[in-house]
């Protein structure tokens, strides 16, 4: 997961407002929560932020992968298990009886499936980080063995 501090020591770190905020630390706050781009950031057209540049907009092509919820899956790592299946507050709030015996559920609500031995995010605007009311669930990524569901 990108952090704060990561994508702050990117910027350009002069504070010169131009992208319509107060500070590049702010800047750095909105670029995670995709409120501004590296296109808001006039300064790193320089030159001398090219490198930084290219790895801004790497951050960015993750968050586009990621979605609406910035959830990512990693196939290559998930082996299958299910933990995030039957640890999802809103899979269990599905179907607590089979999510408690280890069972994913079998409503159109589910968000994350296992199919083919591998998590698949089936529903994903049901999550609990999408949405008015959405918070910092993490059920998912804290049950995962392999490291294989991450947040951006």
């Amino acid at each position: 997961m990108v952090g704060l501090m990561e994508v702050y020591s990117l910027l350009p770190r002069t504070n010169c407002k131009k992208c319509g905020l107060a500070t590049c630390m702010a800047f750095a706050a909105a670029f995670i929560t995709r409120e501004k781009k590296t296109k808001n950031c006039p300064l790193l057209a320089d030159d001398k932020y090219k490198p930084k540049l290219a790895k801004l907009m790497g951050f960015e092509a993750e968050f586009d992968r990621a979605g609406v919820t910035g959830l990512i899956i990693h196939p290559e790592k998930c082996y299958g298990c299910g933990n995030c299946v039957v640890a999802c507050p809103v899979n269990v709030a599905a179907e607590p009886t089979r999510c408690a015996i280890g069972l994913g559920p079998e409503t159109d609500k589910a968000i994350l499936l296992v199919e083919d031995g591998v998590v698949k995010c089936a529903n994903p605007k049901e999550c609990r980080r999408f949405g008015p009311n959405k918070t910092n669930c993490n059920a998912c990524i804290a049950t995962c063995p392999s490291k294989a569901i991450e947040f951006v």
